[in-house]
């Protein structure tokens, strides 16, 4: 009744226990800064459960008993079913309302592939597909190698592609740079009339190994196979080609697309107190490549993004809002399941507080990165103040993700994980994608600085501004 009053009109009611004996703080809602420092005591006690309490080490566990049993979990195939239904089971039992989204996603099979040098020498490419690519025949493809360092050098030589596969061997400046190469390489060549492409890895590190990935078929080009190879060997066939020496590789694929599969959007809740219709959403992505354990992308932003609510509700404590944690799938083939996630649920779209994506790894958390309002930057400057005791209050312009993008288009708030990454990239979509790259304490801080955001923006007493 109390709390009811206050609320009617426009205050803040906290309790902090101090000993024994409750305090009580009424707080005006316009003050922001005394409203969101009046959670530090919650926050406090929400990381010492993540790092120091019981549930230390728990996010880690969870992701090695998942990633171990299930493995890698490409959209379409009977591993990524088995995932969903893994953590929709383990979710359930863990006491949080639990339920499936239908949608259609993709289904690209890689099939049996090799690759092989045979002039000037004789060497075996490691190799991998990429998505979506078309197979080759069945007795492979062999052709005479071209070997360019850029899609320029490619225009100044297009008179020699014809009849070859095409080698990139582009340097690694950014992931969001170099990554055209890998998405566009296979039309670009095709256009010049290239009978495939091999596309050096992207990564700024290598020791021998291919990384995966999405590829996009221009409308009206040629399709043919592409795949990528290590950055060792796309280098080697460079200097090969610079000393004016023939290079003849052997190309064989079994890729193929077979119709759109059923899947789900796997969808988490601890459903808010006073306003249940409006929601703070934290998500990962639960699909992978098929390479790997698909620990690092994005099993460890999956798993956070349920530590999170589980740390709430070990806690006792239920916000405002609605907490709701969503676990995509098919983030892989750009963002399917998320896509149709939004298409569904944008009608409801003013009642979305906050969208917040862990994409991009759970190593040591460095900050959270925020695309809002002016005003809605100035109460999550606040908020981030509260994991001081982790240290990590920095809050950086543009949150990302791919999943998330739809919903800040649209104006909704949107945030995500910024860790220290360097190493990202060494492990990207490829075989060393493993449980061996997680540290469970990196984890704990990465869950506690999740948990801490998600339930202090749900339980305030406004939206945050749009």
């Amino acid at each position: 009744m109390t709390v009811n009053k206050i609320n009617n009109i426009n205050s803040v009611f906290k309790i902090e226990t101090r000993g024994k004996d409750p305090v009580f703080f009424l707080i005006p809602a316009s003050d922001t800064v005394a409203e969101v420092a009046a959670y530090a005591d919650v926050a406090k006690r929400i990381i010492e459960l993540a790092v120091f309490g019981a549930a230390q080490n728990r996010s880690y566990k969870r992701l090695a008993d998942f990633a171990d049993t299930i493995g890698s979990r490409v959209s379409g195939s009977p591993n990524l079913d088995m995932a969903i239904k893994y953590m929709f089971s383990v979710m359930k039992q863990d006491g949080l309302d639990v339920h499936l989204e239908p949608v259609k996603i993709p289904h690209w099979v890689r099939g049996t592939e090799s690759a092989e040098m045979i002039e000037p020498r004789v060497k075996n490419l490691a190799v991998l597909g990429l998505g979506s690519s078309v197979g080759t025949p069945p007795e492979g493809i062999e052709a005479e190698v071209l070997v360019v360092q850029s899609f320029e050098e490619l225009k100044c030589r297009a008179s020699e592609a014809t009849g070859k596969i095409v080698v990139f061997n582009q340097p690694f400046i950014s992931y969001g740079e170099t990554v055209a190469y890998r998405a566009y390489g296979a039309s670009e060549a095709a256009k010049l009339g290239a009978v495939a492409t091999l596309i050096r890895s992207v990564t700024p590190y290598s020791i021998n190994s291919p990384h995966t990935g999405w590829q996009d078929y221009q409308d009206g080009v040629k399709r043919i196979p592409t795949a990528c190879i290590t950055v060792e060997d796309a280098e080697l066939m460079w200097r090969f080609s610079q000393r004016k020496q023939k290079i003849v590789v052997r190309l064989k694929m079994g890729a193929k697309t077979l119709p759109d599969a059923d899947s789900f959007n796997t969808v988490a809740e601890i459903r808010g107190w006073q306003h249940p219709e409006q929601v703070v959403l934290l998500s990962g992505h639960l699909d992978s490549w098929d390479v790997g354990q698909g620990a690092m992308d994005d099993g460890g932003g999956a798993m956070i993004s349920w530590e999170a609510l589980s740390l709430i509700k070990d806690l006792g404590l239920r916000p405002r809002r609605t907490l709701r944690t969503v676990l995509w799938t098919a983030e892989e083939q750009g963002g399917v399941g998320a896509q149709q996630y939004f298409n569904l649920h944008k009608v409801n779209m003013s009642n979305f507080d906050l969208v917040m994506e862990s994409d991009l790894g759970t190593f040591s958390p460095v900050g959270l990165r925020f695309t809002g309002s002016d005003a809605a930057q100035k109460v999550m400057e606040e908020v981030v103040k509260l994991l001081a005791p982790i240290n990590t209050t920095k809050l950086e312009l543009n949150g990302e993700g791919t999943d998330i993008s739809p919903w800040m288009q649209a104006g909704v708030p949107g945030a995500s994980l910024h860790v220290a990454d360097s190493r990202y990239f060494w492990f990207h979509h490829s075989e060393g994608d493993t449980m061996t790259v997680q540290n469970p304490r990196d984890m704990d801080l990465c869950s506690a600085l999740w948990a801490v955001v998600a339930y202090v923006v749900a339980d305030l007493q406004d939206m945050l501004p749009r």
